[in-house]
């Protein structure tokens, strides 16, 4: 039977080509050229994101001597962490399936890379953390405040790549010492620290809590001590958000890849209950969560629904709420944590 998963892979593996050849190279609006990593072309091919990639926003990042606008800097270019990471985690999922180790290494030299450019140790505090966006080259901050969740989402996203890599026979370099440091970044934050009421925010806390149990049900013992703090979290900020009603506001005040984002979370805690049972976790919190499981569906059937995809607040977005919309009814390409222990 004809399925098109071909014309599907190849489509993808297009799109991680272009990603590379756009936002890897320097925008050329500033005197800059050819690759952020300064490779030559045959070089870079090989480590296309050995230097980061740019996020790719409409104005220049902004000079050094260029005074901070929190406005403008929402679009302006440069490197951002939370999105770096997200990028580790699809070349981590095209690995998977293709078994094309070449993109699992990117991947893990992306982390690398960022890990070392975004990691500060604070002068009030004499603690580690991590910037928010950094420039195009990785020399300076361009927002010194640091992402809510990026730690944690950090902590997962290289555990899962060092997991991977444990299945392969292919020589990778380790992200040891940056799970360690992320690790202990999260330690030293009280659960309420991730406590949000924005819905993309619940969804993504919903899905770290997942992925992480899978990670531990892997072998990834090390992450247990947090697991509860994290499902903590996702429970206070989920009924922080639910009073506020958000499914009951017109399209025009809703902005559907948020939502959907939570739809992600909802059934990625539905998963979770199925294997909770090999897993030292609250499972009052869990169930207490899962009990809100159809807002998923209903979040899904809204945005759907062509007369909702006409609003200015769904076009303006168009691009993130398909790719929303697509993970949403499909979410295991997300979410899939492959088990390497059998």
């Amino acid at each position: 039977m004809y399925t098109r998963e071909e014309d599907y892979k190849k489509l993808a593996l297009l799109l991680v080509d272009k990603v590379h050849h756009v936002l890897g190279k320097h925008r050329g609006d500033n005197g800059r050229t050819g690759w952020i990593s300064g490779l030559s072309d045959e070089e870079a091919e090989e480590h296309p994101t050995i230097r980061g990639l740019r996020i790719g926003k409409r104005l220049p990042e902004r000079k050094p001597n260029e005074p901070y606008d929190p406005i403008l800097e929402w679009d302006r270019d440069g490197q951002y962490y939370h999105y770096l990471t997200k990028w580790m985690l699809a070349l981590n999922r095209v690995y998977q399936a293709t078994g094309d180790v070449k993109y699992l290494r990117w991947s893990i030299e992306l982390a690398k890379t960022a890990h070392k450019a975004f990691t500060y140790t604070s002068e009030i505090d004499g603690r580690k953390h991590l910037y928010w966006k950094m420039s195009i080259d990785l020399t300076r901050p361009l927002v010194p405040e640091e992402g809510q969740h990026d730690a944690l989402d950090g902590l997962v996203t290289y555990t899962e790549l060092q997991l991977t890599s444990q299945s392969t026979k292919a020589s990778l370099p380790e992200l040891s010492s940056e799970i360690s440091d992320l690790l202990e970044m999260c330690k030293e934050r009280d659960w309420s620290d991730w406590v949000t009421d924005d819905p993309l925010g619940v969804g993504e806390l919903l899905c770290m809590t997942y992925r992480m149990a899978m990670l531990i049900i892997n072998g990834m013992k090390e992450l247990t001590e947090i697991l509860n703090s994290i499902l903590e979290a996702s429970y206070v900020s989920l009924r922080a958000l639910l009073p506020r009603d958000i499914l009951y506001l017109p399209a025009t005040s809703r902005l559907a890849f948020r939502e959907l984002g939570l739809a992600i979370g909802l059934q990625a805690i539905q998963k979770l209950k199925e294997t909770s049972e090999k897993l030292p976790i609250n499972k009052s919190r869990l169930e207490a969560i899962s009990r809100h499981a159809s807002l998923a569906d209903k979040i899904q059937e809204y945005w759907l629904n062509p007369k909702n995809q006409e609003v200015y607040s769904w076009q303006a977005h168009r691009n993130i709420n398909m790719v929303m919309l697509a993970t949403s009814l499909i979410p295991e390409g997300y979410l899939g944590i492959k088990s390497h222990t059998v």
